[in-house]
């Protein structure tokens, strides 16, 4: 027998004391007491009884209980219960009064000792009705019938009721007659189990937030918030923690509990939570306030928390931002948490941490900086690059890792949105050296930007986020889309591609809508998103002439702020700079011209287009051929790779290596689609 059943068995001796006392008085002055169907009927004996002794409350006929001075069962039995934890606790954190603890104990007694089942039924004069009622419970602990303050206290509004702690039932009975039952979740926490209540199972997780130190970065995040510490502490409270994505806020949540000295219960809020609300939400609250815990409630898209808006317990809401709270019950205190920073320190010593020994001459730090992934996500990560490496028999490489975090990263981000696995690297982009050294730049920064923007202190105000943004300017098929693949590529990141057509929508206010849809699951994912010919939405600002024009003024405007606090990777390409709006290109970390290719770089754009092991003929392999073709034919990289297509599909057919011929046709198909040259054109040309 535990401490707690220990203390009840205790208290519930000195109640059977109590019960004992009442049952001598009863039996002394009731005139049935010796039938043998007392409980079952009323005899006019025993009616004559009750209308000669001229009181509402039969116990005190003859002033034979009146002799009894010491007969005040809360005085009695709250000495004990001061010994019983659990119930002194739960006395303290619902504010119950003597009286309410008394018949509290007197209400769960037979639910503990079956002898009290049998008593009741006697003292009920109903041996069907063995629990207490309304007018038991009050002869038990002294009080008159008609007494109004003990009254209220069985009333929907009084402690022992509004806490789920005793319920009334028999609702059309009247009061004295209603039958006490206290549930079985408080009979069992008295006696020292923390099992759930039933209704919860499955929907809980009860957190001992003390259990594991939080790590240093959730730790650096409660330490900035003391005062949301000392809230917490104090009672009743609600919170919102704002998350830019996903994941990253939980960990804070059950870090500022424990801060707080509090124990979490956590629960996403569904909407299968919500359709049993009225079952649940009294259940959850009742829970927290047994283990004077907290509740940290995760809030899925796109879901109303209205229910759990309480002010009987500290509440936590955790969601992503941007989440409106104005139509709930209970104004929540706004907090926002940052995203976890994957560069910083912090998360590089939890990434080692759970990766283990890695392979010789792997750069964690630049292979998860561009990574924004939860504590969480990253033991998950860790713990998939350990399993692809141990396939493979060796220690987790950068590969390895690079795709773990992908795969613990990926996520749909719905329609007009093309997913492409980078599948390209610096060899295949053929680039003059200016360009080339400003994507790398460009990557370069996305690695760092943690450091700079965030250890350096570098980021500016005005709600602007720790995003980049570059913009790809130049003809089409110079390699601005192969550019961005590759970026992606080297940052280890997917690439998404958006197609704009299927976003913007001819009623007023849809394309914000769908814009804002889209970067709001770009910030939850580590990736590059690629607005390919972004022109159609970024493009200048005209001036207003109608209503057409002003709604497009407007969509730009929306596109330049939720540009400015996107926290991922924003590229954006056109084929004439000049289109783009000034105001955006401001705002643009990188600005990087795809000229059009000269003979030379035409020549290196035919030579990678047909390097591995495409057999060619003697004058195609040692350049003679592509110098030709480089010369004549004016072709973008987009154009050459297609031609390159072309004459192998000819040769394969033919059964033979590619030459100069193959080149050829290739080369004037590419220009007959473009309207240049027709094929007398070309009849003089020689290789």
């Amino acid at each position: 027998m535990n401490a707690e059943a220990k203390a009840a068995r205790h208290c519930l001796d000195l109640l059977a004391e109590q019960v004992r006392i009442l049952v001598d008085v009863r039996s002394a002055v009731d005139p049935s007491a010796e039938d043998p169907l007392r409980g079952l009927r009323l005899s006019a004996d025993q009616v004559g009884w009750l209308l000669e002794a001229g009181s509402l409350d039969p116990t005190r006929s003859g002033g034979a209980l009146a002799a009894l001075d010491d007969f005040e069962a809360d005085g009695d039995l709250i000495p004990a219960a001061e010994g019983w934890p659990r119930l002194a606790e739960l006395a303290e954190t619902f504010e119950l009064t003597p009286l309410d603890v008394a018949v509290l104990v007197l209400a769960l007694a037979p639910d503990v000792d079956r002898v009290f089942e049998s008593c009741y039924g006697y003292l009920n004069d109903d041996v069907t009705r063995r629990r207490a009622t309304v007018g038991l419970a009050l002869d038990l602990s002294g009080r008159e019938a008609w007494d109004p303050v003990a009254r209220a206290r069985f009333s929907a509004g009084a402690p022992l009721v509004s806490g789920g702690l005793l319920e009334l039932e028999d609702a059309d009975q009247p009061l004295l007659s209603r039958t006490l039952r206290v549930p079985d979740r408080v009979v069992a926490h008295l006696l020292g189990d923390d099992t759930p209540d039933d209704v919860l199972h499955g929907l809980t997780q009860a957190i001992d937030s003390f259990a594991e130190a939080p790590d240093a970065a959730t730790l650096a995040e409660v330490e900035r918030r003391p005062g949301l510490v000392e809230l917490l502490r104090a009672g009743p409270t609600l919170i919102q923690l704002r998350e830019q994505r996903k994941g990253s806020a939980d960990a804070v949540a059950l870090a500022l509990f424990a801060a707080a000295g509090r124990p979490a219960l956590r629960i996403t809020l569904t909407e299968k939570v919500l359709a049993r609300a009225d079952q649940i939400v009294p259940a959850l609250i009742r829970e927290a306030r047994l283990r004077r815990a907290g509740l940290v409630v995760l809030l899925p898209e796109p879901v109303d928390p209205g229910p759990l808006c309480t002010d009987q317990v500290p509440v936590l809401l955790v969601g992503e931002a941007r989440r409106e709270s104005g139509g709930w019950p209970v104004r929540p205190l706004v907090v926002d948490v940052e995203s976890p920073a994957g560069g910083s320190p912090e998360w590089i010593a939890r990434w080692r941490s759970e990766l283990g020994p890695l392979a010789p001459g792997t750069d964690l730090e630049a292979t998860v900086a561009p990574f924004r992934l939860t504590a969480t996500g990253i033991a998950r990560a860790a713990g998939t690059a350990r399993a692809l490496a141990a396939l493979e028999g060796r220690q987790p490489d950068e590969t390895h890792i690079r795709r773990a975090a992908r795969q613990e990263n990926a996520r749909g981000m719905g329609p007009g949105v093309r997913h492409v696995e980078p599948a390209v690297g610096w060899p295949d982009l053929v680039l003059p050296e200016t360009e080339g050294a400003r994507l790398r730049e460009l990557v370069d920064r996305v690695r760092n930007r943690d450091r700079v923007l965030g250890a350096w202190g570098l980021r500016t105000g005005g709600g602007r986020g720790r995003g980049v943004a570059a913009l790809f300017a130049g003809e089409s098929g110079t390699g601005k889309t192969l550019a961005a693949e590759v970026v992606a590529g080297e940052l280890g990141l997917d690439l998404y591609v958006v197609e704009l057509s299927a976003l913007v929508d001819k009623y007023v206010g849809e394309t914000e809508k769908n814009l804002e849809r889209l970067f709001a699951e770009a910030d939850r994912v580590d990736a590059v998103i690629l607005f390919d010919e972004a022109d159609a939405v970024f493009g200048k600002r005209s001036e207003t002439k109608d209503a057409h024009d002003r709604y497009a003024n407007m969509e730009s405007a929306y596109l330049l702020q939720r540009l400015e606090s996107f926290n991922g990777v924003a590229l954006l390409t056109t084929n004439l700079r000049a289109n783009i709006d000034d105001a955006f290109t401001r705002r643009f970390d990188l600005i990087v011209d795809f000229p059009f290719p000269d003979a030379a770089l035409r020549k290196a754009l035919w030579q990678r287009c047909l390097a591995g092991s495409v057999p060619l003929e003697p004058d195609v392999a040692d350049g003679s051929a592509l110098d030709a073709v480089a010369d004549r034919f004016e072709l973008a990289g987009g154009a050459i790779r297609a031609a390159a297509t072309t004459a192998a599909y000819l040769a394969a057919a033919g059964g033979r290596r590619v030459g100069a011929e193959d080149l050829l046709t290739g080369a004037q198909r590419e220009y007959r689609k473009m309207g240049r040259l027709s094929q007398e054109d070309l009849v003089g040309l020689e290789f």
